[in-house]
């Protein structure tokens, strides 16, 4: 063989030899995210990649949707904090017109009510942010402590 020769097989060696790196790095990447039956959870930033993706697009509703299935438990505080400050901001864009307030459960963990239809006191979920609610549930206001009005400054 010749020198050119080697050195090209040795070229062509070293890039199979990434290929299959790179394919084992991603299944191994797939493998950790990778919930129970395979479902893969969002994370913070994929999930505020997508609400400022929609947001742009004019889409609020899916912009919110997109925080709904977000799991603050597997969140640092930091990034916990960040989904809500995004969130938050989506929301009142989205119910600036309506009289609604925001529940907060926790770091990352929060819903925007308003007063449904009835006279009986209960309020409507209209978005959730790492919560089991879903919108357009009624809840009880007695049960809720810390609610606070949506529209103006920090929540």
């Amino acid at each position: 063989m010749t020198t050119a020769t080697m050195g090209l097989n040795g070229l062509i060696e070293a890039d199979r030899r990434e290929r299959r790196l790179q394919e084992l790095a991603g299944r191994m990447i797939d493998a950790l995210l990778a919930g129970i039956g395979g479902k893969r959870e969002p994370g913070v930033a994929r999930a505020v990649h997508d609400a400022r993706r929609l947001r742009q697009t004019g889409d609020l509703d899916g912009a919110l949707a997109a925080f709904a299935d977000l799991d603050p438990a597997d969140a640092s505080e930091r990034e916990a904090r960040w989904a809500y400050g995004e969130w938050v901001s989506l929301a009142r864009r989205r119910f600036a017109g309506y009289a609604a307030a925001v529940y907060s459960a926790g770091t990352g963990r929060a819903a925007v009510l308003a007063p449904s239809d009835g006279e009986d006191g209960m309020l409507e979920v209209l978005a959730v942010l790492g919560m089991r609610w879903h919108p357009g549930q009624r809840i009880s206001r007695r049960s809720l402590r810390g609610l606070r009005p949506l529209a103006g400054g920090s929540s």
